[in-house]
């Protein structure tokens, strides 16, 4: 059992209803396609983030990594990054990830719970 955080580059919407839209349409447009959309510099610079941070389950750390699927840049096209972690350990990651989404200008939903983060 995994969880799912979905971040991206743009701006932040008004609620979370506007916010569940926005990911709708982008996962749509870059995640269900044959076309493969490199990501944005700042998406790239936020996974880097992430792995230095937590390691990459492709760099033989699966054990210690909280990621549920690697490479973790594999789950980023353009505008977007969504990725999954392990359940045990996703109240810790989750906040840690959208704190850093915060703070590098991206707008952090939970898909779950159908929520802007933080």
């Amino acid at each position: 059992m995994s969880y799912d955080l979905a971040v991206w580059d743009g701006e932040r919407p008004a609620n979370d209803r506007t916010a569940g839209r926005v990911f709708t349409d982008l996962f749509d447009r870059y995640m269900e396609t044959e076309v493969c959309d490199p990501p944005t510099e700042r998406i790239t610079a936020y996974v880097a983030a992430l792995v230095e941070r937590w390691g990459d389950v492709a760099e033989d750390v699966e054990d210690a990594s909280p990621w549920a699927a690697g490479p973790l840049i594999g789950g980023a096209g353009g505008p977007l990054v969504y990725f999954a972690m392990s359940w045990s350990r996703a109240e810790e990651v989750s906040a840690w990830a959208a704190a850093l989404a915060e703070s590098m200008g991206l707008v952090c939903f939970d898909p779950q719970q159908n929520r802007l983060r933080p």
